[in-house]
């Protein structure tokens, strides 16, 4: 049988709202299912909540809501933290990014959280609502 959980993306506002709506639709209220890009891909490949056989599907209602909440300003906003605390040789990677989320142009941070879901829980895991 396969498990549904279900992301209301009318209320993420950041990645910080991303993370709190994963974790409470895997794990109930406060419930944690990553707090970063690679906790989130850990999380997916099970022992976090869902069931250890991958039988489950990510529906993300309001998508297209959350795809603008989680867009370049947000990637940019990300990015920027980052920098601070880049080691000195990847630096350079994190600022050519960072120039292109500021300009509006580059995968998003909803981009990549959709690319992560589909590779590590399996394409037919994300349907967005």
């Amino acid at each position: 049988m396969t498990v549904t959980y279900v992301i209301d993306g009318s209320g993420i506002t950041g990645l910080d709202g991303f993370w709190a709506a994963m974790g409470e639709a895997v794990n109930g209220p406060g419930g944690y299912f990553g707090r970063n890009l690679d906790s989130f891909a850990d999380c997916l490949r099970g022992g976090f909540g869902t069931p250890a056989d991958g039988s489950f599907v990510i529906e993300w209602r309001d998508h297209a809501r959350s795809a603008r909440a989680l867009g370049h300003e947000e990637t940019a906003r990300r990015l920027e933290g980052l920098l601070t605390r880049a080691h000195p040789t990847h630096r350079a990677h994190v600022e050519r990014e960072l120039a292109e989320a500021r300009a509006g142009r580059g995968p998003t941070l909803f981009d990549v959280l959709v690319g992560i879901i589909r590779e590590e829980a399996g394409p037919e895991a994300l349907r967005l609502a």
